[in-house]
C-alpha cells in the first residue's frame, strides 16, 4: 500500500510531521484529520535513490527485459479494463514489481502524469525501455478511448516476439556449449598436454610429420604468448561491440547477419513477421499508414530493413500505393505481394498483413524445428576434423616410437 508523508497542525497550534499509509491522498487526509489534526500538506513517499543506483542506471545494468515489459503490460491490460485510475494503479505495479529498474521507471512515469503529461509522452521519457511502436500504440489507445485495447495487442505482440526469440535461443544453446567445451579442450591441450609429447619427441632423432610439427608450433607458441593473444582477443570483442554501435557497423552488421548461413533465414523471415505483424497492429489501431511504417521501422531490430521501410515511406508520401513500394523495397516474397494488392484492393490491409505475418511464422516456426537438426551435422564434421588433425599429430609418431623402440 502506498506511503504518504503529511504535515500538519494540532488544536494547540503545534506542527507535526508523519507518513501513514493509505490507498490514496484524500485517504490519508482523513486518517490525519480523525488522528486530531489539520493536515496542511501531503504527498507520496518516495524513496531516496542511491547515488550507486542512479550509476548502474545509466550503465544500463539491470534495465527490464523482454519479460518484464511483457507482464508489465499484462497488468496495465488488467488494470485499464477493469476501470482503475491510472496513477493508482501505477502505484501497486511499482511497489510490487521484480525489477528494480522498471520499478524507478514507473515512478518518474507518475509524477510525470500528475504533472499533467499524458501516458504516451510519460513512457516516450524512457526510449530504452519502450519502443516507438509500444509509444504509439498506447498514445493512439489514449485518443480514441480503447487504452486496454492498445494494451492488449501490445501484449500480444510482444508473447509471440518472445516466444520465438526463445526457440531461436533454445535450440542455439546445444551446438554453442559443444563448441566453447571442444574449444576450452583444445586449449588444455595445446598449452598442457602437447608441450609434455614435445619433449618426449626431441629426446628421439627422428623426422616428424607435419601436422605434429604444425601442432608442436602452435602449442609452443600458445604457452609462451597465451597472455597476449588472451588480451588480442578481448580486445577483438570489445573493438567488434564498440564497432557494432556506430551507425555504419550496425548498419553492416545488420545486413550481413541476414546472408548468414543456416540462421540467416529465420532472421531475416522473423524481421519480416515483426513487421507485418506490426503495421497490421497499428493499421488495425487507427495509425495512419505513414506514421504507423515510421514507427514499424524504428521499432525493427534491424538497421538494414528498417532503411527499406523508411524508403516504402517516402514512396507512400509521393503517392504510390503499399503494393508498388512494398515491391520495390525487394523485401516480400510473390507470394505476400500478392495478399497485399488483394489487400489493397478490398480495403483489408491489416487484414492481408497479418496472413503475410502468419506466412512468415509459420516458416520460422518450421526452420526452427529444423535447426537442431540442420547444425548438428555441422557440428559434428567440425569435431571430427579436430579430433583426425590431433590424432594425426599425436597420435602418428607415438607409433613410430613404438616401432623404433620394439626393433
Amino acid at each position: 500500500m502506498p506511503q504518504f508523508d503529511y504535515k500538519a497542525r494540532q488544536a494547540d497550534g503545534a506542527l507535526i510531521r508523519g507518513r501513514v499509509e493509505a490507498e490514496t491522498e484524500m485517504a490519508a487526509a482523513r486518517q490525519v484529520s480523525q488522528s486530531g489534526g489539520v493536515p496542511l500538506e501531503i504527498s507520496e513517499h518516495r524513496e531516496r535513490r542511491n547515488p550507486l543506483d542512479k550509476l548502474r542506471r545509466q550503465l544500463g545494468l539491470g534495465r527490464p527485459g523482454r519479460s518484464d515489459i511483457l507482464l508489465f503490460t499484462r497488468q496495465m491490460y488488467a488494470l485499464t479494463k477493469a476501470g482503475i485510475p491510472i496513477i493508482q494503479g501505477l502505484s501497486r505495479l511499482a511497489a510490487s514489481t521484480a525489477n528494480r529498474m522498471l520499478g524507478e521507471i514507473i515512478e518518474d512515469v507518475i509524477d510525470d502524469l500528475e504533472s499533467g503529461r499524458d501516458l504516451a509522452g510519460a513512457l516516450a521519457r524512457h526510449p530504452k525501455t519502450f519502443s516507438t511502436l509500444y509509444i504509439n500504440m498506447v498514445h493512439v489507445g489514449e485518443e480514441a478511448g480503447r487504452l486496454e485495447e492498445a494494451f492488449w495487442r501490445l501484449f500480444q505482440y510482444l508473447e509471440r516476439e518472445k516466444t520465438t526469440i526463445d526457440r531461436v535461443k533454445s535450440a542455439l544453446r546445444y551446438p554453442t556449449l559443444v563448441l566453447v567445451a571442444v574449444a576450452v579442450a583444445i586449449g588444455v591441450l595445446t598449452v598442457m598436454v602437447i608441450p609434455a609429447f614435445a619433449k618426449v619427441f626431441s629426446s628421439f632423432d627422428m623426422q616428424l610429420p607435419w601436422a605434429t610439427r604444425a601442432i608442436l608450433s602452435i602449442s609452443e607458441f600458445m604457452a609462451a604468448w597465451w597472455p597476449a593473444v588472451l588480451a588480442v582477443i578481448v580486445a577483438a570483442v570489445i573493438g567488434a561491440r564498440l564497432w557494432v554501435r556506430t551507425h555504419r557497423g550496425r548498419l553492416t552488421w545488420d545486413r550481413y547477419k541476414l546472408h548468414l548461413p543456416i540462421v540467416g533465414g529465420i532472421v531475416y523471415r522473423a524481421t519480416l513477421a515483426r513487421f507485418a505483424r506490426s503495421f497490421a497492429m497499428t493499421t488495425r489501431s487507427g495509425v495512419p499508414v505513414t506514421q504507423g511504417l515510421l514507427a514499424v521501422s524504428r521499432a525493427l531490430d534491424n538497421l538494414y530493413l528498417s532503411g527499406k521501410v523508411r524508403g516504402m515511406n517516402a514512396g507512400i508520401q509521393r503517392g504510390e500505393n503499399l503494393t508498388r513500394v512494398a515491391t520495390a523495397s525487394g523485401m516480400f516474397s510473390p507470394l505476400v505481394l500478392q495478399m497485399l494488392a488483394l489487400g489493397e484492393e478490398t480495403g483489408q490491409i491489416e487484414d492481408m498483413m497479418e496472413e503475410a505475418a502468419e506466412f512468415y511464422e509459420r516458416e520460422v516456426d518450421y526452420d526452427i524445428d529444423r535447426l537442431g537438426d540442420l547444425i548438428q551435422p555441422v557440428v559434428t564434421v567440425i569435431l571430427g576434423v579436430m579430433v583426425l588433425v590431433l590424432a594425426l599429430g599425436v597420435f602418428l609418431p607415438m607409433w613410430e616410437l613404438t616401432s623404433i623402440a620394439s626393433r
